[in-house]
């Protein structure tokens, strides 16, 4: 049977660039996400209905693992799918967590420790901040609307690391001949402040962006603005929090383990999105 990939969260910053690259590269794939029976080779799956589960794994030999976006702790139904999973005989697993979850840590670290103690084949992808959260994430509407970057990072330094790298990365990890069984802290090559990022995205711009400094409650409470539940959006910014403690100031060479290549630098991340940055917000 030809090896197939199941990509949770196919339609997302991670999951619809592995797609591509593993198309690219010859591997069949399943795109999996709410609304993808619209796409080529896609399954309609939501977490919150297993009527969903069983048809999507079908056939499939590996899983991209992405939690959903749910209010609370999804780590129970991520768990309780990869039972289903792996009596379905799928053999693989790869998680996309968080380089501030642990294994054993609260969300995406308990299916890490879980996939650690009961699976043969596994690995685990933690990336620090997407570079994307800029150019199409909660950063774009701010940047183009108002000139700003809300954060409640303070000084703190970020490895900012590029999806494509983490796509990239996860590819090698389905379908690489043996597998890694271990956890991979994902970063850029280069650490920035917020401060550093917003006069990069300046200058290709040709307009100041400022980086506009929140308290941790005022940050959840524009979150929460924005649409995001309360625990949900507390999170994020007590992640924020953290970074303004040094948590993430460190760089590894996990992509370039990976990959073979080394990982995107900010700057050529900013040439290649100065359009997005430069077109006026659709609100104004």
């Amino acid at each position: 049977m030809t090896p197939l990939v199941l990509v949770t969260g196919g339609t997302g910053k991670t999951g619809r660039r592995l797609v591509s690259q593993l198309g690219k590269s010859g591997a069949a794939c399943r795109v999996a996400a709410r609304g993808a029976e619209a796409i080529e080779g896609g399954y309609p799956f939501d977490w919150t209905q297993q009527t969903s589960w069983d048809r999507a794994l079908d056939q499939v030999s590996a899983v991209y693992l992405v939690a959903p976006q749910v209010e609370g702790d999804s780590s129970s139904m991520m768990i309780e799918f990869v039972q289903m999973a792996l009596r379905r005989g799928v053999g693989r697993f790869v998680l996309l967590s968080a380089s501030l979850l642990p294994p054993g840590g609260p969300a995406m670290g308990q299916v890490h420790r879980w996939l650690k103690e009961n699976t043969a084949q596994w690995a685990v992808l933690r990336p620090s901040w997407f570079m994307q959260n800029f150019s199409e994430g909660q950063h774009l509407a701010s940047i183009r609307g108002e000139n700003k970057i809300y954060s409640a990072a303070g000084d703190g330094r970020v490895p900012f690391v590029s999806a494509d790298d983490i796509a990239a990365a996860a590819k090698v990890a389905l379908t690489s001949e043996s597998p890694f069984n271990l956890d991979f802290i994902l970063t850029g090559s280069q650490l920035f402040t917020y401060d550093q990022v917003a006069e990069r995205i300046s200058e290709v711009a040709c307009r100041t962006i400022s980086h506009h400094r929140l308290s941790l409650d005022a940050l959840a409470a524009r979150y929460q603005s924005l649409g995001l539940g309360a625990i949900h959006a507390r999170t994020l910014a007590a992640m924020d929090a953290a970074i303004a403690d040094g948590a993430e100031d460190r760089v590894t060479g996990c992509v370039q383990d990976l990959t073979g290549r080394p990982s995107t630098t900010f700057d050529a991340f900013v040439q290649a999105n100065a359009l997005k940055w430069s077109m006026q917000s659709k609100s104004e």
